[in-house]
């Protein structure tokens, strides 16, 4: 396991997250207390520090199972937490990004995890309701508490991460580290404007769902062409060639379809921590051999062909040549940008 920085931070996290969704087995599925350690230690022994839970993840129990394991290695691992999801029924409060769940829920998050910090808390989804000058505030508030290290973001509007971000640079408060989205070889519309973002921004970027709920190990690969998928509707042509694509090149490889799909994810620009989860050890051993996996250039070239999604306006309209010329002038092909830490030119920022 190699590790990467969290963001315009110094925080170190390694290359894999451990998604905590599958801690704790109250919703019916996931693992239960010894497999999640056995889990947990092979992530270790493998050199994952990183662990992401939320409050809400099996009912509070992954977080209270994760304060026991941790216990007496706590400082080990990078410790990541969520907040803003209902917790009680009934209670109009107990839901949303503002101050008052806030508190409450970072409370109640560290006595479930026997800890007097977090390293990171995600803000879990964006709620309307509160203004984003109160949601800033509040989360610097917290980390000039200690309570809190680092803030991230997860399943914002970029326009929104960005209006963040800028509130909290002009007014001193702490600012997005990470922002957490859905991103998979199946789901790629995060390229259009919250990746941008979040290079723009120097963020983060964890891709929850980085095996599109198990389509890309091939698991659910069945019968001909049309035939119904496990939610019932018909299966998308564009799916069925991507998936063909992974396991074509896992099987030339002699890699499993998941580990390609997260060597892809690994492979893409900007920094991207895919989050790995597994209710068996065998599912995150085979995660972790991702790592490893070196895709060459036909192969990265077929699953970028395969997966494309049009970029819509106006990305793909000042990508047309006359546009480009238009825009940049008739010399654009020679200009180097030498303001960013590596060369970069219009064919990279386009």
């Amino acid at each position: 396991m190699r590790y990467t920085l969290f963001g315009k931070t110094g925080l170190r996290v390694s290359e894999l997250s451990l998604g905590a969704m599958t801690i704790g087995d109250d919703w019916g599925w996931g693992a239960d207390q010894d497999t999640s350690k056995r889990i947990l230690d092979a992530y270790a022994d493998a050199g994952g520090n990183f662990i992401d839970t939320a409050n809400i993840y099996t009912d509070g129990s992954s977080e209270r199972i994760l304060g026991g394991l941790l216990e007496g290695r706590r400082d080990e691992f990078v410790l990541a937490s969520k907040y803003t999801c209902g917790i009680r029924d009934g209670d109009v409060n107990s839901a949303g990004n503002h101050r008052k769940n806030l508190v409450q829920s970072v409370e109640a998050s560290l006595e479930r995890l026997r800890t007097d910090r977090l390293d990171v808390l995600w803000v879990h989804a964006r709620d309307n309701f509160t203004p984003v000058d109160e949601v800033m505030r509040a989360l610097d508030d917290l980390v000039r508490t200690g309570k809190v290290l680092y803030v991230g973001v997860s399943d914002w509007p970029a326009w929104e991460i960005a209006q963040a971000n800028t509130l909290a640079e002009l007014r001193g408060w702490t600012a997005f580290a990470g922002s957490q989205l859905l991103y998979n070889l199946l789901e790629r519309t995060p390229e259009r404007e919250l990746l941008p973002q979040a290079r723009a921004f120097d963020l983060a970027v964890l891709a929850w769902g980085p095996l599109g709920s198990g389509k890309l190990t091939g698991k659910y690969r069945h019968g001909e062409a049309g035939r119904l998928d496990v939610t019932g509707g018909t299966v998308d042509a564009r799916e069925e060639a991507i998936v063909t694509a992974v396991l074509q090149i896992a099987e030339q490889g002699g890699w499993s379809p998941a580990q390609v799909a997260l060597a892809w994810l690994l492979g893409r620009p900007g920094n991207i921590v895919p989050i790995i989860a597994a209710t068996k050890e065998s599912q995150l051993a085979d995660n972790l051999g991702a790592v490893d996996v070196r895709l060459d250039t036909d192969a990265v070239a077929r699953l970028d062909e395969v997966s494309a999604l049009p970029l819509g306006f106006p990305h793909d309209f000042v990508r047309e040549p006359a546009i480009t010329r238009n825009i940049y002038g008739d010399r654009w092909t020679e200009i180097d940008d030498r303001r960013s830490t590596h060369r970069r030119t219009v064919h990279d920022v386009l």
